[in-house]
C-alpha cells in the first residue's frame, strides 16, 4: 500500500494539471473529455510499447528482415553479413543467450555493451573492481572490464570473451577485433562482410 501512495500522488498531480489548463483555457466539457482521453490512450499505448520491447524486439526484427532481407546468411560455413545504408555492418548476436544487434566494429579492440545488455544477459558488471577510461572516436568513456561467457553469432560461437561494460554508448553494442581475432579469417567483398569460423 506504501508502495502504490507515491505514484497514486504523482497522478493525481498530473490530473489536477490537466484540469486546471482545460479551465484556463475554457475549453469546452465534451471536447474538453475527448482530448483527455486522447492522451490517455497515447500515454497507454507509449508505456505499453516501452514496458514490453523485449518482447516486440523480435516482431521488429522479423519485420525488418520481411522488408529488407535477413541480416546475415550462411555460406560455406562463413557467416556473410551485407552493408546497411550507413555503409555498417550489423549482425544478430546472443549474448549469454540475450539476442542483440551488434555492430561489428574492427577499429575497436575490445566487444563493448552497454549496462542494459550486461544486465539482461546477467553479465557480472562488478567483475572488476575500478573502472577504466577508454579512449574511443566519439571522446573517452568510462567502463568496467567484466566476461561474456558465450556471444553466438550465426554459426560462430565464443566462450569467456573479454568485454567492456559502459552505460555511455546507448543502444549500440560492438563487436571488436578480440572477436575477429578468434575467426580463422574476416574480410569484406564489395557491399558483404565475410566470417569465417574457426
Amino acid at each position: 500500500m506504501n508502495d502504490q501512495l507515491p505514484s497514486t500522488i504523482y497522478y493525481g498531480i498530473w490530473l489536477a494539471i490537466l484540469v486546471s489548463a482545460f479551465a484556463v483555457r475554457r475549453v469546452p466539457l465534451r471536447s474538453g473529455l475527448k482530448m483527455a482521453l486522447a492522451w490517455v490512450g497515447i500515454f497507454a499505448v507509449v508505456l505499453m510499447i516501452a514496458s514490453g520491447r523485449e518482447r516486440y524486439a523480435g516482431w521488429w526484427s522479423s519485420a525488418r528482415q520481411m522488408i529488407d532481407g535477413p541480416d546475415q546468411t550462411v555460406v560455406g560455413g562463413a557467416l556473410r553479413v551485407p552493408m546497411d545504408a550507413s555503409g555498417s555492418f550489423f549482425v544478430t548476436a546472443t549474448i549469454n543467450g540475450v539476442e542483440r544487434r551488434m555492430l561489428v566494429d574492427s577499429g575497436a579492440s575490445s566487444t563493448t555493451i552497454s549496462t542494459e545488455t550486461a544486465r539482461a544477459a546477467k553479465i557480472d558488471i562488478e567483475q572488476s573492481p575500478f573502472p577504466i577510461v577508454l579512449n574511443t572516436a566519439g571522446g573517452p568513456i568510462t567502463a568496467r572490464v567484466s566476461t561474456i561467457h558465450k556471444l553466438v553469432i550465426g554459426p560462430i560461437q565464443v566462450t569467456d570473451l573479454t568485454a567492456y561494460v559502459t552505460p555511455t554508448i546507448g543502444d549500440t553494442d560492438v563487436v571488436g577485433m578480440n572477436f575477429l581475432s578468434r575467426l580463422k579469417s574476416w574480410h569484406v567483398e564489395g557491399r558483404t562482410l565475410l566470417l569465417q569460423p574457426q
